[in-house]
């Protein structure tokens, strides 16, 4: 009996998909903490986030940062598969939120593109990273069963706390407009 040793298809088509999700989700992060890419760094976002309701807006700026690159990186490693597709699930959560108003396409402002984003890496956190990955190389220790509900979970309440701080935020400061 001989044992193919060919790539398999699906987890080659994983491999690609984590490497180009992860690698466009940590250039988006490295905007936000670093500068790079024409980005506004941790100061010129973290003015932004506040100015949208992400207050403070360093610290959400950071945390959207390394979630956003930290989790791409990650992703594009195929290591921590779990935790690393939920944390840049959440970040564009947070991105889908500040863009819902403008409808769905992206040409005109709309959450299309960060909706498409946290899609894939929900995907991946479920799917895991395949054969092809640093999870693989390690025997799944950081890529346990568990482990997706878990960070799913997790994800979803920082979400939810995240996006209730910024409505309270957004319609205090639309309540202070209302009266001057």
């Amino acid at each position: 009996m001989t044992t193919c040793t060919c790539l398999d298809r699906r987890d080659l088509g994983l491999l690609l998909l984590r490497a180009g999700t992860g690698g466009v989700l940590a250039a988006h992060g490295a905007q936000k903490l670093f500068g790079w890419f024409g980005g506004g760094g941790v100061e010129g976002t973290g003015a932004f986030m506040e100015s949208v309701g992400y207050a403070p807006g360093k610290l959400n700026a950071v945390v959207a940062g390394l979630c956003e690159a930290g989790g791409g990186a990650l992703l594009a490693l195929g290591l921590g598969t779990p935790a690393a597709g939920s944390a840049a699930a959440g970040a564009m959560a947070g991105a889908v939120a500040l863009h819902a108003p403008n409808g769905f396409f992206s040409q005109g402002g709309g959450y299309e593109y960060p909706a498409f984003l946290g899609m894939v890496s929900a995907a991946l956190a479920v799917t895991g990273p395949g054969r092809y990955s640093a999870d693989h190389a390690l025997g799944h220790s950081l890529n346990r069963g568990w482990m997706v509900p878990a960070a799913l979970a997790g994800t979803a309440i920082g979400v939810l706390a995240t996006l209730g701080a910024r409505n309270k935020n957004v319609r205090t400061a639309a309540d202070a407009d209302d009266t001057t």
